[in-house]
This record gives structure tokens, sequence and C-alpha cells, in this order.
């Protein structure tokens, strides 16, 4: 079993509903949903270039999936995840925009995101004396090799290199895509999500733990944990 700490809007939301429809997978319902008409794209061509993302869900990375130290049980995450949800006021980010971040296609704030960067790396710290700590395989497929030396330093204190100074929110649309598929792909998800009604200022009013029960299983939404006043 792996979970996750991550950012995800409510699925009663024009966001949540874009984002999963992208992914072609509905992680509050565990089932696959139909992707949006994308310009230049079909849907058996759209689908292969998702199917990593899909894996996780719509979501923004808090903390990215763990497995549980030996001497913790889920009720020790869940009672965590409460305490730091008090810890923290519900806040609101601007709309969300469609950028490149590499050869992905994201969705990312569109300025400073300080109570964001805050969550985030409480959530890093505060979290990972419940985190089981990485196998050599799992060292392995992170590359540290490619990594800077802080990153490098991250992975081996918190299981993922890109956190705290490292830490860019943002929440998955595509996988690696080459150089004649990306600038495709950002116009017609530029299209698509500003027709959805999903552009608009985001209200964070919860932290939210995704469940993976086994590898070759997508995550799903396990828990809400609500921030404060919200």
């Amino acid at each position: 079993m792996r979970y996750a700490v991550y950012l995800a809007p409510p699925p009663d939301t024009p966001l949540w509903t874009f984002g999963s429809a992208v992914l072609g997978y509905d992680a509050a319902t565990g089932r696959d949903v139909p992707p949006p008409d994308l310009a230049g794209f079909d849907a058996p061509t759209w689908a292969g270039l998702t199917a990593e993302p899909r894996r996780y869900g719509f979501h923004g990375t808090l903390k990215a999936p763990f497995r549980l130290a030996e001497d913790c049980r889920p009720e020790d995450l869940a009672a965590a995840l409460a305490a730091l949800a008090d810890q923290h006021h519900a806040f609101d980010l601007g709309p969300l925009e469609v950028r490149e971040l590499g050869a992905f296609i994201a969705l990312v704030p569109g300025g400073p995101a300080p109570a964001l960067e805050d969550l985030a790396g409480c959530a890093v710290v505060d979290l990972d004396p419940l985190r089981a700590p990485l196998t050599a395989a799992e060292m392995a497929r992170r590359r540290p090799e490619d990594l800077s030396e802080r990153q490098r330093d991250h992975l081996l204190a918190y299981g993922y290199p890109y956190v705290l100074a490292d830490f860019r929110f943002h929440m998955t649309l595509t996988g690696p895509l080459d150089a004649i598929d990306r600038p495709r792909a950002l116009n017609s998800l530029a299209a698509a999500y500003a027709a959805s009604g999903a552009d608009q200022p985001l209200r964070v009013a919860d932290i939210v733990l995704f469940a993976q029960e086994m590898p070759q299983d997508r995550f799903h939404v396990l828990d809400r944990f609500p921030l404060r006043g919200a």
C-alpha cells in the first residue's frame, strides 16, 4: 500500500471535471471518463499521452507517494493529517494557468503562492516520520546522478527530490511529450481549459489523502482533511 498527500479540488467543481477528463480517470469514483474534444488529437492517441499521469489521478503534490513505516498504522497517518490541516488556514489561489513544464503540460499558479508553499513544506517535513525509507530500487528510479546536490539531499532526507526550495506546484495534464506534440497539446489544452469554466480562482480548503493498494493499481481518493476555517 502506498499513500500520497495531494491538493485536489472537490469532485463537484469544473476544475476536477476538467482535470479528470483530460487524464481519462476520476480518482474520486475510480472510473474511467471520456476525454475532452482536443483539437489535433484523437482519443486513442490522447490516452497514450496521458497514460503515466492517469495512474495518479488529477492532483497537485504536497507529499509524494510513500509507504508507511513499519511501526505506523493508517490511523496514525490520518491523525497526523488532521493535525497538519488544523495548523493551516484555508486560502485562495488565483486561476491556474496551462503551461509547459519541461516536457510536460501542467496547470501552475499564475503568481507567487506563499500559503501553498508553506503547506507543502510542512507536509513534507511533518509527515516524514511516518514514511518508510526508500528501497534501493526506489532510490535508483529517481536517478540521483541527474539531480543537483540539494535535490539529492532532499531525496535522502524526505524520499523525493523536488521539495522545499525545489518545490514547484503543478497539476500534471500529460506525460512527456515530444517537440511536435508539445505545442499542439499546449494550445488544445489551453482552449479546452478556458471553455470548461475551470479557469477560476481556486479555494484550497482541504488536503487530500490518496491511496494505491497494489503497484499496478491507480491511486484513488481515500479521505479529505479540512483546513482551518474551511
